[in-house]
């Protein structure tokens, strides 16, 4: 997920997903590792007063999976319930799921089993020109500027990996923009030297950025600092880490900005 891609190796060997656009990663990472931790009733104790759909943005969605399995368990669904007419939750939400693979969208769209209510899009968040009039449009369709809560899971590498430390801080300012709650799974540091040994094992060198980052380290540390130092978000909990040992965090928004947003829309 994330840069403008540069010529890869066939899909089919290990390790050939430079941008984290993996064929088969829930396999390996089931949904349910990170579902699991999270507390039913979600969305009515962050919205307790919301009484129109919410919205929802997952950036680096992959075929689809583990988004759907967050609709899921956001809205108290059962893995047999394929519609939709009183969630659990007491809540509406409408997902738009994107990803830089249009293989893995193409698999998404196909597989999806609320076509009326997840939308998945190929788009490269990191591309300003393409994903300004996407979000934008979307958005405008419910007569919003901004998404109540945005997923970005198992991503913040990739984006970091393949655009610097300066273009981790503007993926992580552009998310905290445009969403109230941001709910966000970073990669701890040794899967960065794992993706570079994976890299290497095909003969093809570093991630460009690799051996510059200056951001590294305690990487659930160095994001919280940049989201709620450089971002106006405050870290609101953490739910607990995977079997992987991957941190799953939220963020809420403290921008005065998002506040003054939410009184214009709910007036309209």
């Amino acid at each position: 997920m994330a840069a403008p891609r540069r010529q890869q190796p066939p899909a089919s060997e290990p390790g050939a997903a430079p941008y984290g656009n993996f064929p088969n990663y829930s396999r390996f990472h089931p949904p349910e590792g990170r579902v699991g931790l999270l507390p039913g009733g979600l969305l009515r104790s962050l919205f307790p007063a919301e009484a129109r759909p919410l919205l929802g943005l997952d950036v680096g969605c992959n075929s689809g999976e583990l988004s759907v399995a967050l609709y899921r368990h956001l809205l108290g669904l059962q893995e047999s319930e394929g519609s939709l007419e009183q969630p659990a939750a007491g809540k509406d939400l409408n997902l738009l799921c994107c990803d830089i693979d249009p293989v893995l969208i193409e698999r998404a769209q196909q597989l999806s089993p609320f076509p009326a209510s997840i939308s998945f899009a190929r788009l490269d968040i990191m591309d300003a020109s393409a994903r300004g009039p996407l979000l934008t449009s979307y958005l405008g369709r419910f007569g919003r500027s901004a998404f109540d809560i945005a997923f970005c899971m198992s991503v913040t590498m990739w984006i970091h990996l393949n655009h610097g430390d300066s273009g981790l801080m503007e993926f992580l300012s552009f998310l905290s923009s445009l969403s109230k709650y941001l709910l966000i799974e970073p990669q701890p540091w040794k899967c960065y030297r794992a993706a570079a040994r994976r890299l290497r094992r095909l003969g093809r060198g570093d991630f460009d950025h690799f051996r510059s980052l200056a951001i590294n380290g305690d990487m659930v540390e160095r994001i919280t600092q940049i989201l709620t130092q450089d971002c106006a978000m405050e870290l609101v909990c953490c739910f607990g880490s995977t079997s992987w040992d991957r941190s799953l965090l939220l963020f809420k928004s403290s921008s005065s900005n998002h506040q003054g947003r939410e009184s214009t829309e709910q007036e309209q």
